[in-house]
């Protein structure tokens, strides 16, 4: 097993050491920590023998889970606003569609607005609508 842990940790270090500078957003981090509380309470919950092995496994695959779910989200907006059209990743096997669909612009905000919904098996588990900005919202508190 731990032959298997350090295998796995050196190819994930030598595929990284090859790639672009990756830097994740801040919604990016907070779907991986969602994932990673959700899969981890399941994990614990389903496991009968060992609770801890149990949370700590599903945390993990929660964790990459959420990450790569906020990750997707981000850039199909991102890319619905910069082409203006609607926007549709799915899996290969195509259980879990996401769509991104251009819902207007606020010229007051500099926002566009953007329709997201998530499809799994065939049933909308998630419909929200969220800006995209042109530039970083500040706000002065005194």
């Amino acid at each position: 097993m731990k032959k298997v842990v350090a295998l796995g940790v050196l190819t994930a270090f030598m595929v990284t050491g090859c790639a672009e500078t990756y830097r994740p957003s801040q919604s990016t981090y907070e779907g991986g920590l969602i994932g990673a509380v959700t899969g981890a309470t399941a994990g614990a919950i389903l496991t009968n023998n060992n609770k801890w092995k149990g949370g700590v496994i599903g945390g993990v695959i929660g964790a990459i889970a959420g990450a790569t779910i906020a990750e997707i989200s981000k850039r199909g907006a991102l890319e619905a606003v910069q082409t203006n059209q609607p926007v549709r990743y799915q899996t290969e096997d195509g259980r879990v569609v996401y769509q991104a669909e251009p819902a207007g612009y606020d010229a007051k905000t500099k926002c566009h607005k953007v329709h997201e919904k998530i499809y799994e098996n065939g049933k909308l588990v998630k419909d929200q609508v969220k800006e995209v900005c042109e530039s970083e919202k500040t706000e002065r508190n005194y």
